[in-house]
């Protein structure tokens, strides 16, 4: 089934996305969600009238993401946290706390659904790197590390 996504929806696609799924997940979930429509050829004839009026504007929002994306580049971030044993942290670091780090540091918001931590939470001391979305077409992969606190 080829649908018309409505929204980012995650690991399929983004907005304005045409996309291939099977029946039952556009029929009983994109569908009635609001996540999707039928990609009929009218509606892609629309979505293509629509993303042409929208290119100018979708330059201005990738030079903008862009701009972040190199201030990213010079901010060093170290998140202290309490560790046991071994660098073993007690409780985790997950991207909420990277989101703060970086509202801290470098003064910038990202919103925390955008940050990707490569394995998940981060339980142990050390480096690490975080893949940060900005934009469809502006993907940071971000190094930060893990401190152990001194006790």
């Amino acid at each position: 089934m080829e649908l018309i996504l409505k929204k980012d929806v995650e690991n399929l696609g983004f907005k304005d996305d045409v996309v291939t799924v099977r029946n039952g997940y556009g029929r009983n979930f994109l569908i009635p969600q609001g996540h999707a429509i039928l990609a009929t050829i009218s509606a892609k004839k629309v979505l293509a009238e629509n993303l042409k009026q929208r290119a100018y504007k979708e330059k201005k929002i990738i030079d903008d993401a862009q701009k972040v994306a190199d201030q990213l580049k010079d901010v060093e971030i170290k998140i202290s946290a309490k560790a046991g044993s071994g660098n073993k942290l007690f409780g985790s670091v997950s991207n909420a706390d990277l989101s703060e780090a970086i509202q801290k540091e470098a003064n910038l918001s990202i919103n925390k659904k955008y940050i990707s931590i490569l394995g998940g939470n981060v339980k142990v001391a050390g480096p690490y790197e975080a893949t940060i979305r900005l934009h469809r077409e502006v993907i940071v992969n971000f190094p930060f590390e893990v401190i152990a606190e001194a006790k």
